[in-house]
């Protein structure tokens, strides 16, 4: 938990639970939840996916996989009637192809290469069935205000801007995206929705959300 959320229990299982709901919400209005399996793409310490059961139930089956090892073996021991997985860093998950009816990551692109982002992407595009969603988070334009000039420079030529001093895949590894990136990064899917929240706090910037269909 400290990983990801510095002990604030309240960040953790609260908002956890709110998030939980907000995302559910957000799949109803492109599929069925029912019967359908939903995987949790880098999921620590299970914030999101240990609400999904009890938010929407409805004989659908979970799935979580993060890199973090420690996190998958607390989840697994402590989260029943979900299955995790521990992957590596690189792009290479168990699972069949078109295996997934649901995708989601929040906050996992933006702390990837340039390189990570295709590979991941198309991985994630393997498993997930034709007509299957996918959702995802990234740090669009209301983040620009965190960017040196030059990165300002590379953000507005639609690059992608990464700030990788550390260890890739860590959560201070730092990934800010341009909205055209992400439509490259997405050609080959259908974008039903990519909403800016708008910000309502100077200590909060909210991310842009992507959803996508196969």
């Amino acid at each position: 938990m400290y990983e990801s959320f510095q002990i604030n229990y309240r960040k953790y299982f609260k908002d956890g639970a709110k998030v939980a709901s907000e995302i559910a919400e957000r799949f109803k209005k492109h599929t069925e939840l029912k019967d359908k399996k939903i995987l949790d793409w880098g999921c620590g310490p299970g914030r999101i996916i240990r609400h999904l059961p009890e938010v929407i139930n409805n004989g659908c089956q979970f799935y979580g996989t993060d890199y973090n090892k420690k996190s998958i073996e607390w989840c697994s021991e402590n989260l029943k009637g979900i299955q995790f997985n521990h992957n590596k860093l690189e792009a290479n998950l168990p699972y069949e192809d078109n295996f997934f009816d649901i995708i989601y990551g929040l906050s996992i692109f933006t702390h990837l290469s340039e390189k990570m982002h295709f590979d991941w992407f198309n991985e994630l595009k393997r498993i997930l069935k034709p007509g299957g969603i996918m959702y995802v988070t990234t740090q669009g334009k209301h983040f620009k205000v965190k960017l040196s000039q030059d990165e300002i420079v590379k953000f507005n030529n639609n690059e992608l801007v990464v700030r990788g001093n550390v260890l890739e895949g860590h959560r201070t590894y730092s990934a800010f995206h341009p909205e055209e990136f992400m439509k490259k990064l997405f050609k080959e899917v259908e974008i039903l929705e990519h909403i800016v929240t708008p910000v309502k706090s100077k200590s909060w910037l909210p991310q842009d959300i992507w959803i996508v269909r196969k």
